[in-house]
């Protein structure tokens, strides 16, 4: 591809991802204004943030996988065009039921292409420019951190919530005409031995749905049910390898796959454990307003946006073992620079030094760890790898949110500031850990 097309293609799938991204953080706020003029109870208002993201990480691995099959291309413009549509749907709601429904659907658009912009980037962008396209696709998820929750209060604070959806529909159209003008076309591959493995897709989904809903709802038969398939999903798999697997087993014999997909979800596990930590504490404790605390929580955001291009050019002219630890321990002091700074009276102004240093970490982290991650799967593989990647990412954050929310629950009985440093301790345990096992498995 040429460098004049590989731009609008990039920008293209960045606008995608962008959308799918802001549809998990952008309708939080959206939430009260939803519940007051639908008569939503709380447990509906809930679940219209929790429906979408349920399909979304249930589905992750069969769309990463059926990508393979039937071209990223085909899949990344049915997935804009269901989530187009189920945006129009959510904006014309008009109770709980049909609402929540809509997120569903939201849900499995956004399954079906996400993956498939990852892929895209790795099957249609030559190596020496992989790296950066791989920084901006990363970037984009800080801007969606900074920009979900100031744009959703912008729309309802002038118009209502169903602006909050019905943005989508003029950035998906514009999307769908540049994807289907711009993005190669390819041949479906039509040489899986033993054609879907659809056992494997019920399994998968019914387990990932199951475990998700567990963390989600802290209903704990639900974890067990899903562990049980996702089991079952394994030992399936297992039998499999030499025919057409969901997940082939042969992506984790990759040692720069395998860890990684690590890295990424501790990275992804801290950023979830940062925001929630300091969300509560700014709100909760300082009293700042949802904007004022937006606006603490913003340099993160932006340093991720910023630095993730450039250590993105730098992926493959570097040696990993020169970048992952010391993003990590650069996040991992952020986050011990920001516990100093919590005090219960102390300036929150303190609190921006940490907050960017958390950021700059995971700048340096999050682009060389997607482009390494994918740089030795072959084409035939890559939906797969997009798929399991994706999901991943989806758990890393899932953990993130059920794991500290646990300590500080747990801790809280003296004081939320009291239960502040098991808290941040705990994830800078997970990120020195990581940083540690980058070094001694040398990521080539």
């Amino acid at each position: 591809m040429t460098r004049e097309r590989s731009g609008p293609v990039l920008a293209t799938l960045c606008v995608a991802f962008l959308m799918t991204m802001l549809d998990t953080t952008i309708v939080t706020i959206a939430l009260p204004d939803i519940q007051h003029r639908l008569d939503a109870s709380l447990t509906q208002a809930l679940w219209v943030v929790n429906g979408y993201t349920l399909v979304f990480a249930a589905l992750l691995l069969t769309f990463g996988r059926l990508g393979d099959r039937y071209t990223p291309r085909t899949v990344f413009l049915a997935g804009l065009a269901t989530f187009t549509v189920a945006s129009a749907w959510c904006g014309l709601a008009q109770d709980p039921v049909q609402l929540i429904a809509a997120r569903g659907l939201q849900g499995a658009g956004a399954a079906m292409l996400m993956p498939q912009t990852l892929t895209l980037i790795t099957t249609t962008f030559p190596a020496e420019r992989r790296g950066f396209a791989f920084g901006v696709w990363s970037g984009v998820a800080g801007l969606a951190t900074v920009a979900g929750p100031a744009a959703g209060g912008l729309l309802v604070d002038t118009l209502t919530w169903r602006s909050v959806f019905l943005l989508n529909l003029p950035l998906g159209l514009i999307a769908l005409a540049a994807g289907h003008a711009l993005i190669p076309r390819q041949a479906p591959r039509r040489d899986h031995a033993s054609g879907l493995d659809v056992v494997g897709m019920l399994l998968s989904t019914g387990g990932l749905f199951l475990a998700v809903f567990a963390l989600l709802e802290k209903e704990w038969y639900a974890g067990v049910l899903g562990l049980v398939l996702l089991a079952g999903f394994a030992l399936h798999q297992r039998r499999r390898q030499t025919g057409s697997p969901l997940v082939p087993f042969e992506l984790f014999g990759r040692r720069n796959f395998t860890l990684m997909n690590a890295v990424l979800m501790a990275a992804l596990f801290a950023t979830v454990a940062l925001l929630l930590i300091y969300t509560l504490y700014l709100q909760s404790v300082r009293d700042l307003t949802p904007a004022e605390a937006g606006l603490i929580l913003a340099p993160p955001a932006v340093a991720t946006l910023l630095i993730s291009p450039v250590m993105g050019r730098l992926a493959d002219r570097v040696d990993p073992r020169l970048v992952f630890p010391p993003g990590l321990a650069l996040f991992a002091a952020g986050l011990l620079l920001l516990l100093a700074a919590s005090g219960d009276d102390t300036d929150v102004l303190w609190l921006l030094p940490g907050m960017l240093l958390c950021g700059v970490g995971a700048g340096i982290v999050f682009a060389p760890a997607n482009a390494l991650a994918l740089r030795d799967v072959p084409p035939a593989l890559a939906g797969a790898a997009a798929g399991v990647i994706s999901t991943l990412r989806q758990v890393g954050t899932l953990l993130g949110a059920a794991v500290i929310g646990a300590v500080l629950r747990a801790g809280s009985a003296d004081g939320y500031t009291d239960a502040m440093p098991a808290a941040i301790w705990t994830v800078v345990g997970v990120l020195v850990l990581t940083a540690i096992v980058t070094v001694r498995t040398r990521p080539r």
